[in-house]
């Protein structure tokens, strides 16, 4: 008989705990790639070993970290939470372990692409964000859940970005530099501002009336939100086509006001005692951050602008999907939505690793001062989470 609810679906599969629900497998790996990845690139760059891709060092380091790691990351949320959003039956067992097996093998072709025919490892990549979206799309129309079509698109053009990125390698330019990977780290911060306005509100106001704290944040996408979301847009567009123009400089300030202004409505001030809730505020500010460090960079010249887009990077991004990963691997194990002091440590080396990327200009050091942390921070996510993530049975929210 088949089962009629995810969770009846999720306990009759009689596999590993870890193909249980999609978060999982994605999660954990996700953070054991970035941190090999890591490791494998400070190696490189100080010359211990050569890695056997067609991709330069730098590179490498950049793709595996956006696209592969937070590749990983989209698929482990968008698995747990469109079921919720379509009312439909998760991907649980063997054909999670299929789609699994398919994100490994991209990593394991790209790493070694250079002694692969050139179009495997391109293929062999673009596989996986092909096949989820399609899975998405078809959950979505099932669903009529028409109002997330808006994250199936940016999953779209994430996955062009990824594309864009192997063209411009193949073809000998500097990928790290490229707008392929401007895409990219473009759709990130608008996946990051389109969720991220969904889901810190949401819990923000749970955490409030929980504590019996009377303010509110302003509810999620009232017309202000939209309207900043509708003109970061173009100006994101202006920075992966024009990076380097006035006007995109003075755009990207516009846009670093507006996404300030939007936080300051989600009352994030009043959340410092839950580590857990604050750092989703902590975590959002990176998104104007990044945008009036390049703003103000490129207006002065360009001056540290490698270590401005690392505040959207490793700020933005690695900060806000290490936020999600342990707020849903608690929620979705059956443990107390709390951060342990393991857990503040781990946002702790997040974000000290952000900011010392930021002084990498001034101290060359900083750069492996913030690779060091970096590896810190999801090793130490790793440990504290990855028994829960392995082993355990899912359970209810307590």
């Amino acid at each position: 008989m088949m089962a009629q609810t995810s969770a009846e679906q999720i306990r009759a599969w009689q596999g590993p705990a870890l193909f249980s629900f999609g978060f999982r497998p994605f999660f954990l790996f996700g953070a054991l790639w970035v941190v090999a990845a890591m490791v494998l690139w400070l190696a490189s760059l100080t010359g211990l070993t050569t890695l056997p891709t067609r991709f330069d060092p730098v590179s490498w380091h950049a793709h595996e970290f956006l696209f592969g790691y937070l590749g990983a990351v989209v698929a482990g949320f968008l698995l747990t939470a469109v079921p919720n959003w379509t009312g439909r039956l998760p991907l649980v067992g063997w054909p999670l372990a299929a789609l699994f097996a398919l994100w490994v093998a991209g990593r394991t072709a790209v790493l070694f692409s250079a002694h692969m025919p050139l179009m495997v490892a391109i293929i062999v990549d673009l596989a996986f964000p092909v096949v989820l979206g399609a899975m998405i799309l078809r959950e979505i129309i099932a669903g009529k859940n028409w109002r997330n079509l808006i994250v199936l698109a940016l999953l779209s053009v994430f996955t062009l970005a990824n594309a864009l990125f192997h063209i411009e390698a193949m073809r000998g330019g500097y990928a790290a530099q490229g707008a392929g990977l401007r895409l990219g780290v473009a759709t990130a911060v608008m996946m990051i501002a389109v969720i991220g306005g969904r889901i810190i509100p949401s819990f923000t106001r749970n955490w409030l009336a929980r504590t019996q704290i009377a303010a509110r944040p302003s509810p999620p996408m009232q017309l202000f939100d939209k309207l900043v979301l509708l003109a970061s847009l173009p100006i994101l567009v202006a920075w992966v086509m024009y990076p380097g123009g006035t006007l995109t400089s003075i755009a990207l300030l516009v846009f670093g006001v507006a996404h300030f202004a939007r936080l300051t409505r989600w009352q994030g001030h009043r959340t410092l005692s839950d580590p857990l809730v604050s750092v989703l505020h902590a975590a959002y500010a990176f998104v104007p951050l990044g945008g009036l460090a390049l703003g103000l960079g490129q207006l002065l010249g360009n001056p540290g602008a490698a270590g401005a887009q690392h505040l959207w990077m490793l700020g933005a991004i690695g900060a806000m999907t290490l936020a999600v990963m342990t707020r849903a691997t608690l929620g979705h194990t059956g443990q107390t939505l709390a951060a342990n002091r393991a857990t503040v440590l781990i946002y702790v080396c997040l974000f000290a690793s952000a900011f010392a990327r930021l002084c990498a200009p001034l101290w060359l050091e900083a750069s492996y001062l913030a690779g060091v942390l970096w590896i810190a921070g999801f090793a130490g996510f790793v440990w504290a989470y990855g028994p829960s993530l392995m082993f355990a049975k899912p359970g209810k929210k307590k």
